[in-house]
């Protein structure tokens, strides 16, 4: 019979926000797979935890996994941990899940702290319906693409950010969105832990100048309702041919027209290319 694999939620800053059942699956499990195992032993030696750790992080997932499950599917139960919060959120946990799921291998929640779901209660924006978009890609080509997708969205957005690259994202944010309200908070539940609730412009003037520290989560107000695009499709691609006049290139001109309208780029750029090839 296959063993238990437990998600265990572990504190993001406060030893004290650790759970009674989470210190209970800790000490009955037979082995805790964790993200950085000298991060997770500090936890157990604070606690008084003896079990045996194995490393299963981003670069080791797909060889560790198949070692995981093969312990579990013999009759094993692990713990599952991340360095903070719950696991399986922005993080390679969710491969182990998937495979469990597909071998008949139970898994259990045991929630713990959340820096995302901390950052969006104290963050004062709206909290109904809200995304969840993790780290920005580092590369430029992603980086436009996934901001460029999230132009008009309504909801709340969550990011994750280190403070090295707080600058570029909060400027990047900014010449995305526009001067939204966001919230950013820093070191959350320990002893530095700050919520700075102000405006994208603001935010990089204060950050210029003092700086960033800890790491953040960024709490950014959606597009309002009445963002919906004015221009027609056909007016966005008549910017595109004006911008084209101007010396543009196909794409520039693509994402100038979608800056102007609302518009996809992506979408304008295929709708340019399609009526390139009916010419031809």
């Amino acid at each position: 019979m296959a063993g238990t694999l437990y998600l265990v939620g572990t504190p993001i800053g406060n030893l004290g926000d650790i759970s009674p059942r989470a210190l209970e699956t800790l000490q009955s499990v037979d082995f805790i797979a964790a993200e950085d195992t000298r991060v997770t032993l500090k936890l157990l030696n604070h606690f008084g935890i003896k079990k045996p750790l194995i490393c299963y992080f981003e670069h080791n997932r797909a060889e560790m996994g198949e070692k995981l499950l093969a312990r579990l599917l013999a009759g094993e139960s692990c713990a599952l941990v991340t360095d903070a919060g719950m696991p399986a959120i922005s993080d390679p946990g969710e491969d182990i899940v998937r495979q469990c799921a597909e071998h008949g291998v139970p898994v259990l929640g045991v929630p713990g702290p959340s820096a995302l779901v901390t950052a969006l209660a104290l963050s004062g924006l709206p909290t109904q319906r809200f995304c969840f978009e993790g780290f920005l890609a580092v590369s430029g080509k992603s980086r436009r693409a996934h901001l460029e997708a999230l132009r008009g969205e309504e909801r709340t957005m969550i990011f994750y950010e280190a403070p090295h690259k707080l600058l570029r994202t909060l400027q990047d944010l900014l010449e995305t969105f526009g001067d939204r309200e966001i919230a950013l908070c820093r070191e959350l539940t320990k002893l530095h832990e700050e919520v700075y609730r102000t405006t994208l412009s603001q935010a990089l003037t204060h950050y210029a100048e003092t700086a960033p520290r800890g790491e953040f989560v960024l709490v950014l107000r959606g597009a309002p309702e009445s963002a919906a695009p004015e221009m027609t499709e056909d007016d966005a691609l008549a910017a595109v041919a004006r911008y084209r006049a101007e010396g543009k290139g196909l794409k520039e001109a693509c994402r100038l027209a979608a800056a102007d309208s609302g518009y996809s780029r992506n979408v304008l750029y295929q709708r340019c290319l399609a009526a390139e090839k009916q010419k031809e």
